[in-house]
Parts: structure tokens; C-alpha cells; sequence
């Protein structure tokens, strides 16, 4: 067993301000029940992001979780995508949240889809590209 203050003392403890945001995309090809795979979004995700590290060194680490929009008639698979401002690779809040914005915009035509909703700590975006419902709401 490790002794912990020993292991306090030997490890690196980095702070920084904590700025939240979660991107909410859906697995439909728009309105048409025709699922796109989590694999196809974490592929788009980690293509993003290695294009955002070679251009600016900005830093997007995502939590990647499954769930489900259900409203009235809908119930359609998602994709949650939760971010931080990873103390490893801080960036100012503005800038978080710029790049959180880009990135979902990013994922909307990617993933061709109508909307997203993105939320971080203090206010949300919905991001859409017309005012289309899914006829099953």
C-alpha cells in the first residue's frame, strides 16, 4: 500500500477555473429514423480535435455518453458529449466556449443534423439550421 502523503508530496496538482459545456447530438439522419453510429461521431470528434491541436493548440478532451431525447412522440438516441476546462490545456472562458460552439456547429453538418443544443455552466445555445420539427413530436 502507497503512503499517502508521501504520494501527496511527490504528485503535481494543477488548478484552474472550471468552465463546463455538454454538446447534445442526435444519431438520426435528420428526421429519417436511419441511425449514424457512435463511432462515425467519435471518429468526426477526434478528427476536430487533432485539426484544432495541429492549428491553434487547443485542446478539446470529451466524455462521450449515450442517451435519449424523448419528447411527446420522439425518443431518439444521442450522443452527450461533456467537456471541462481540462487543467491540462487551460483556456480562457471566452475561448472555451467559442471552440465548443465551432465544434458543434462542426458536428451539426457532419453528422446532418437540424439542431443541437449546447450547454455550458451559465447559459445555453441551441445551434439550427431551420425551423423543422420531427413529425413524430
Amino acid at each position: 500500500m502507497v503512503d499517502e502523503p508521501l504520494l501527496k508530496e511527490a504528485m503535481n496538482i494543477i488548478k484552474t477555473k472550471t468552465f463546463t459545456a455538454s454538446i447534445t447530438i442526435g444519431l438520426e439522419l435528420g428526421y429519417t429514423k436511419e441511425l449514424l453510429s457512435k463511432n462515425l461521431v467519435i471518429k468526426e470528434l477526434q478528427a476536430y480535435q487533432k485539426k484544432r491541436i495541429d492549428e491553434a493548440n487547443i485542446y478539446l478532451s470529451a466524455s462521450v455518453c449515450e442517451c435519449s431525447i424523448v419528447l411527446s412522440g420522439q425518443n431518439e438516441p444521442h450522443l452527450r458529449l461533456e467537456f471541462i476546462n481540462y487543467p491540462k490545456f487551460p483556456l480562457e472562458k471566452e475561448v472555451f466556449k467559442q471552440e465548443i460552439i465551432d465544434l458543434g456547429a462542426y458536428l451539426l453538418g457532419k453528422m446532418q443534423q437540424n439542431r443541437t443544443v449546447i450547454v455550458f455552466s451559465d447559459e445555453t445555445y441551441m445551434l439550427e439550421l431551420n425551423e423543422a420539427i420531427d413529425p413524430r413530436i
